[in-house]
């Protein structure tokens, strides 16, 4: 049994995800922490938490995440931001 195409797409960019998430961590925490919350071959969701939620700059913190992403060959878009008190859900899409 191999593996087909759809699921190398999907584990590829599961990988570019966790990578984008361990580059936003080494220059973003402890201000804002990413979580990934859930993934499919489409779209993904990452909770941000952290004291950033507080400032000025609270968007651009996902903004951030976005340029890293592509930074990492993923190519992706803000399509949803659900504030919390806390900070933020974010349901980005992946562009092929």
């Amino acid at each position: 049994m191999g593996i087909s195409e759809n699921n190398l797409s999907v584990t590829s960019n599961e990988e570019k995800i966790v990578n984008a998430i361990e580059k936003f961590k080494r220059y973003r925490v402890p201000e804002a922490k990413a979580k990934l919350l859930s993934s499919d071959k489409k779209s993904f969701k990452i909770e941000f938490t952290g004291p950033f939620c507080l400032s000025c700059g609270f968007f651009d913190y996902f903004d951030d995440f976005k340029i890293f992403s592509q930074e990492i060959g993923l190519e992706i878009e803000i399509t949803e931001i659900e504030e919390k008190s806390d900070g933020a859900v974010v349901e980005f899409i992946i562009e092929e």
